[in-house]
């Protein structure tokens, strides 16, 4: 660009200045904003969607955790969207051993209309006191001489912005750009990441003319191949969410192809409409072991805070924005900006949920080495409460009569159940070092080594390929 461009560009650019910029108006996003602004702060949230279209993105619609939600946006102003909270287990089929598992899962469940969701916790932000640009899209971070980020670079409508801001918050979801454009180089912050460590989700909202007899029930099935699942959730007895997820390393259109011949060879979905189709990205990883930089937060699935075995993230990312905002509100207390004072954030999630994601991705990446028939064999002989524990607990305990039973039932398996139980060993080690998390920046080199070491474990007992 020339000189006389870059000063034209630069007369004609809208600069703002608020305590914190938060990019991403979805769940993380949104809490987070809303947290700042009801603590007095004035945070601006940028969202790249028009204010239409804000707000839908492809998920599975499932809630897991629908009790509770931080009350900086209260449960009242989003549970309109809460379209069927009679659901209460999960329902498996595994057609290799012509078995459905029914499965019941601990917590309030509920199935939500997504995009209603998406606008309700928007106006929620709004009415704690948030300002949101929409189409508007970061095209840099700004970063100091000595690395803080104090701000960011975008363009709305073809008109140049340039936020300043004590703070950053990057809720921009899977595989964020904002990190491709920030230097992490002198911070702890997470930067072993790559796209193996997500998958892939589509999903089409589907209408049947009759009631499914499943529609108190969350339905899962693999994929013909090992790299992921079928799901149908039932938004209400005659609309349901169809969709599924699969490893970014597979190739996308043959696996939507398995979802469009199961819909048609369902009996129920015969003469069924289809709209709203649409897809995203989800992270399928441990959270980073670190989300934060001086001057810089990333929450929700900017920082992988998604189960990796469901791909549920809605609570968490509620709870990530929240935590994420309180630890900048202690730094805009003080005047710090730097990880030590944001380092409580990392601790919270670990302690809420982080440590408990991190030994559930240890079970994927067993199924990354394991014949799919086999690990079907095994759950179909698994007792329902015991899979939904370890499902969703990242652990699971047998008594000896519980495991003789299961021994008996999945004859022919034991090989796989072996494996399956040293690698819940190993997960259960990885989980209890995740809970002694350290408490400052300087303590987590030492116990990332541990955690490697840990990790080289499972790696030998799975025989799985190293994952990070």
């Amino acid at each position: 660009m020339s000189t006389q461009e870059q000063s034209a560009s630069t007369a004609t650019r809208e600069t703002h200045s608020p305590d914190v910029v938060v990019v991403g108006a979805g769940t993380a996003g949104c809490y987070a904003a809303a947290t700042l602004a009801r603590e007095g702060y004035d945070a601006v949230l940028v969202e790249r969607k028009s204010e239409e279209e804000a707000g839908h993105i492809a998920c599975g619609d499932a809630l897991k955790g629908a009790s509770a939600f931080p009350d900086s946006i209260p449960k009242s102003q989003i549970e309109p969207a809460f379209t069927n909270t009679d659901v209460d287990h999960g329902r498996f089929e595994i057609p290799q051993e012509d078995t459905v598992l029914e499965i019941p899962v601990p917590g309030e469940l509920a199935v939500i209309d997504r995009w209603e969701y998406g606008r309700r916790i928007i106006e929620g932000a709004i009415e704690a006191g948030v300002e949101i640009h929409y189409d508007t899209v970061v095209r840099d971070v700004i970063q100091n001489d000595d690395g803080r980020v104090t701000g960011v670079e975008a363009i709305s409508k073809g008109q140049p912005r340039r936020y300043e801001a004590a703070f950053v918050v990057d809720a921009a979801g899977s595989l964020s750009v904002l990190q491709d454009y920030t230097d992490f180089s002198e911070s702890t912050f997470d930067t072993n990441v790559n796209y193996t460590h997500f998958c892939s989700a589509y999903r089409e909202v589907v209408h049947v003319e009759e009631p499914v007899d499943w529609h108190d029930a969350l339905v899962f099935k693999p994929t013909e191949r090992a790299a992921g699942y079928l799901w149908y959730f039932p938004r209400t007895e005659t609309e349901i969410n169809a969709g599924l997820g699969f490893q970014m390393t597979e190739e996308p259109m043959e696996l939507v192809e398995d979802l469009k011949r199961d819909l048609e060879n369902r009996a129920e979905f015969q003469g069924a409409e289809v709209e709203d189709k649409l897809g995203a990205a989800l992270p399928t990883r441990r959270p980073y072991d670190s989300a934060v930089h001086p001057g810089y937060v990333a929450v929700g699935d900017a920082a992988g805070h998604v189960n990796p075995t469901t791909g549920g993230g809605i609570a968490g990312a509620a709870y990530a924005g929240k935590y994420a905002a309180e630890a900048i509100v202690d730094g805009l207390e003080d005047g710090d900006h730097g990880e030590a004072v944001l380092w409580e954030y990392n601790e919270r999630v670990m302690d809420h949920f982080g440590a408990r994601y991190a030994a559930l991705d240890v079970y994927n990446i067993l199924s990354t080495a394991v014949d799919v028939d086999d690990l079907m064999g095994l759950l179909a002989a698994m007792p329902g409460e015991k899979l939904a524990e370890a499902l969703y607990e990242g652990s699971a305990s047998f008594g000896p009569k519980l495991a003789a039973e299961s021994l008996y039932k999945s004859r022919g398996h034991w090989g796989t159940i072996w494996n399956l139980y040293q690698t819940k060993r190993r997960a259960d080690a990885l989980l209890a070092h995740y809970e002694n998390y350290p408490d400052h920046p300087a303590g987590l080199e030492h116990w990332q080594r541990r955690r490697d070491e840990l990790m080289d474990a499972v790696y030998e007992t799975t025989g799985a390929d190293p994952k990070y």
